[in-house]
């Protein structure tokens, strides 16, 4: 059975990878900062709490799937948080730096611990998830474009690094996807531009070939398709489940 460890896996995008690859008969683990989800998760997925800026617990974290698991199949380094929503010279480098620290130093860390298990093995899969904010300009959201655009650097940088060892590495680059953290963006850039939060929504929305917002589980199949050996030539890649973004940002 193949095993998959996901972080921030507790709640929104993450848990609907969980559960997807959950359905495909995968071993799932999740962790997450969010103790409260962890506990809600179903009991057959393995769970550990985990700042994924702190690696000393990403480290102990990778001991631990080593020692109970005895290798890792896939690592979806999903960890993220939005950040501040503000004109550049109104962001503080305190916002900036913990943006950061979460959606990339988050990912480096977990990719640099799970890299031994999986060259040792010849085998394995990284899912990076990004955002459709790496591949273009977002006004106001200045710390959250950087570190997604950063993390498509450093995932295919991966790939070139892992590939003569049998490990691929992809990144995901979802749009504007329905739950609560988009909301917060909602009303965040709603006050920053003078607007209403639907009028806000209806931009994102409008600026996709589609006209809609994503949700976690096109993100979660993708996830697993690109862990599966449906794709066993695929890597570096950066694939866009955005509903096609024709305009960023349609708002401003």
């Amino acid at each position: 059975m193949s095993r998959v460890l996901i972080t921030a896996g507790a709640s929104g995008v993450g848990r609907a990878m969980a559960e997807a690859f959950d359905r495909e008969g995968w071993q799932v683990w999740i962790a997450d900062v969010d103790g409260v989800a962890l506990n809600a998760a179903p009991t057959a997925w393995r769970k550990t709490e985990l700042d994924v800026t702190d690696e000393a617990a990403v480290s102990a974290l990778f001991s631990e799937v080593s020692a109970s698991w005895g290798g890792l199949d896939a690592l979806c380094a999903n960890a993220g948080i939005a950040g501040p929503t503000a004109a550049i010279e109104e962001i503080k480098l305190q916002d900036w730096q913990a943006c950061v620290a979460v959606n990339l130093e988050g990912a480096f860390l977990a990719a640099k611990y799970a890299a031994p298990m999986m060259k040792a093995a010849g085998t394995g899969a990284i899912v990076v998830t990004s955002s459709t904010a790496g591949q273009y300009g977002y006004p106001y959201r200045a710390p959250y474009a950087a570190a997604k655009w950063a993390v498509i650097g450093l995932t295919k940088t991966l790939a070139m690094e892992l590939g003569p060892f049998g490990v691929r590495a992809n990144v995901i680059c979802p749009g504007a996807v329905e739950g609560p953290r988009m909301e917060g963006v909602l009303a965040r850039e709603a006050a920053a531009k003078g607007m209403t939060r639907d009028q806000v929504y209806e931009g994102y929305a409008s600026g996709t070939a589609l006209g809609r917002f994503v949700e976690g589980r096109d993100v979660a199949d993708m996830a697993v398709f690109l862990c599966s050996e449906k794709t066993r030539l695929v890597s570096g890649q950066v694939i866009a489940v955005d509903g096609f973004t024709v305009n960023p940002d349609p708002t401003v």
